[in-house]
């Protein structure tokens, strides 16, 4: 397939770009600087300067490829604004198509908000917490366009070899300082392994009967606090963990910071049913980060 993918030098971006180009696809991956080129180039994608806030600029390329993948963000307080222009303008150019075009739009686990000791599946109503509640409204926009054939993944806590979402708890462990907790000690993490979730999206992306949502996590809900003892563990950390309350981190980093103060569990058996999913890391623990 030719694909576009918008965020194809981010955290999860290089693994799905890596995974396309590796089986056989055509990435294009929208870029901003020469640097960004570079990283698309070596990961086997062919770059398109461009930038996502000004969509005009690229998005005539939806009449032009099999399939679009958008996995940016620019988690600036323009974010709502710049991903609900972009695809306003995706739309518009999609229904110029003569065959749908097969989009795969990003949500995530926060748009289920709290689920405490229930396991969320794909059924259970979105509640978002506010400072992402406009992913629900795109998204619901791109299942409903004629001339889209949309997937919506839901992606868990997503870490990697380079830390991702441990990262914080990795440096501060490194440091000698206390790891920081926002919440609670005993709040659960669904978990996914960035690898495992790029074989997810290629899987999805390759079957234009998948439309709605999934959810992709290895894990259903880990807590925090078996995340801190291991990193402890690995780092020779000794100087334990504090904790931080909603109010702290919201005021210190803005609404988002919500996202991982939520108590959550999240399965993945929709898309191991209908896919084949099997990820390769099913444990936290045995994981390189």
């Amino acid at each position: 397939m030719k694909v576009l993918i918008l965020g194809g030098t981010g955290t999860i971006g290089t693994a799905v770009t890596t995974e396309l180009t590796r089986h056989g696809h055509n990435v294009i991956g929208l870029s901003r600087s020469a640097a960004s080129d570079q990283i698309l180039l070596q990961l086997g994608a062919t770059p398109y300067r461009g930038d996502l806030r000004k969509p005009d600029h690229w998005a005539h390329l939806v009449r032009e490829v099999d399939g679009l993948i958008q996995l940016a963000t620019t988690f600036d307080d323009d974010m709502a604004a710049v991903d609900t222009r972009a695809i306003m303008e995706i739309l518009r150019h999609a229904a110029q198509r003569e065959t749908p075009l097969r989009l795969l739009y990003t949500g995530g686990c926060w748009l289920y908000g709290a689920t405490g000791n229930s396991v969320a599946s794909e059924t259970r109503p979105l509640r978002p917490i506010e400072s992402f509640a406009w992913m629900t409204k795109n998204g619901q926009s791109l299942a409903n366009a004629a001339q889209i054939s949309a997937a919506i993944l839901h992606p868990a806590m997503v870490y990697h070899q380079d830390g991702g979402v441990f990262a914080r708890f990795i440096q501060q462990a490194q440091d000698g300082d206390p790891i920081e907790v926002w919440g609670s000690i005993s709040t659960r993490w669904p978990l996914v392994h960035r690898d495992d979730l790029a074989v997810a999206y290629r899987m999805v992306l390759e079957d234009s009967n998948l439309t709605g949502s999934f959810n992709v996590s290895t894990e259903d809900g880990t807590s925090v606090g078996d995340i801190v003892a291991e990193i402890s563990k690995r780092h020779s950390h000794k100087a334990g963990y504090l904790v931080r309350n909603l109010k702290h981190v919201v005021a210190k980093h803005g609404n988002w910071a919500e996202g991982p103060t939520l108590d959550q569990q999240m399965s993945a058996e929709k898309i191991r049913r209908l896919c084949g999913w099997s990820p390769r890391h099913a444990q936290f623990q045995n994981a390189v980060f």
